[in-house]
């Protein structure tokens, strides 16, 4: 592998900087001393507009020193942050350590305010107005992308309202969910399953699994053929929490609805991820996000206490 890396490039990129800086300099001497062909009135022989003539002046001082002390300025600039290729610069500042020191100074900040949240449940937290608040403004910031503002999502991204999980809606899965993530994932099937034929078959019995419109002599064909699903999602199509294998009895579809939709899915497969949170926010963050999470499906219960 090292035949095919170099520092090519840092040397290429830190002698262009140094060079270019040295080069400015070198134009503004040169400059300076050089003498233009002037007339005995100092102007330069141009004349443009009958009677405007260039002079022969010299830069005024003050801008020539600006001008050199901007090019110190830089070159300082340069030794000591990075700047010249690889060259970590001598203060070694990152942006990535940056932006750590003002996360953590961030949270130092917050704690106080978190520490009161850290020790409540999550349902407690769900009836807490200031909680509640924290955590909306946390899902708008990390979740509402994918899940929508109000929470009730699209296709191929949960509703958090509705009380149907994946991989269940108790508030320490939630949590769970949040800080690691999920990565679920349907093979293509049709191979499994059969014929085209029976792939059809099978998409119609799935839809009478949830009462949904079908066709009743496929679905009677193929709930045979069903068999090949049973390992993830049940005998009796009610799915597996434990493999985010989704319900397919409550006529609730996370990618589409209908034969045709069906149909993709066991010819296709699908691959869907959730990623984790756990190195974006802190564990306090979570527990409130979590509970907020968790009142948006359990707003009988938050109402209730």
């Amino acid at each position: 592998m090292s035949d095919f890396t170099s520092n090519f490039w840092s040397v290429y990129v830190a002698a262009i900087t140094i060079i270019g800086i040295v080069a400015c300099l070198l134009l503004l001497w040169f400059s300076g001393k050089a003498k233009a062909m002037t007339a005995n009135d100092n102007t330069t022989g141009h004349v443009w507009d009958g009677d405007l003539r260039e002079m022969n002046n010299p830069l005024p001082r003050w801008w020539v020193w600006l001008f050199v002390i901007t090019a110190v300025f830089g070159l300082a600039y340069l030794a000591m942050y990075p700047g010249l290729g690889s060259n970590p610069g001598k203060l070694g500042w990152t942006s990535l350590g940056q932006h750590k020191t003002e996360m953590e100074k961030g949270e130092k900040e917050v704690a106080p305010l978190y520490a009161r949240f850290t020790a409540m449940a999550v349902p407690d937290m769900a009836g807490d107005a200031q909680a509640m608040a924290i955590g909306e403004r946390l899902f708008l910031n990390n979740c509402a992308q994918c899940h929508g503002s109000d929470a009730r999502g699209s296709k191929g991204f949960p509703n958090l309202t509705d009380g149907d999980w994946l991989y269940g809606g108790a508030p320490a899965t939630i949590e769970e969910t949040i800080t690691k993530g999920r990565m679920g994932m349907m093979p293509p099937m049709a191979a499994a399953v059969g014929t085209p034929d029976d792939v059809k078959n099978v998409a119609n019995y799935v839809l009478s699994l949830s009462g949904s419109p079908h066709d009743s002599v496929r679905a009677e064909l193929g709930k045979s053929k069903f068999g090949a699903c049973a390992a993830c999602h049940g005998m009796d199509g009610k799915g597996n929490q434990a493999m985010g294998a989704p319900n397919l009895t409550d006529d609730i579809w996370l990618h589409g609805y209908g034969e045709n939709a069906i149909i993709a899915m066991i010819n296709n497969g699908k691959s869907n991820q959730m990623p984790a949170q756990e190195g974006k926010l802190s564990a306090a963050q979570i527990h409130v996000l979590a509970a907020y999470v968790w009142s948006r499906s359990n707003g009988s219960k938050v109402a209730a206490k």
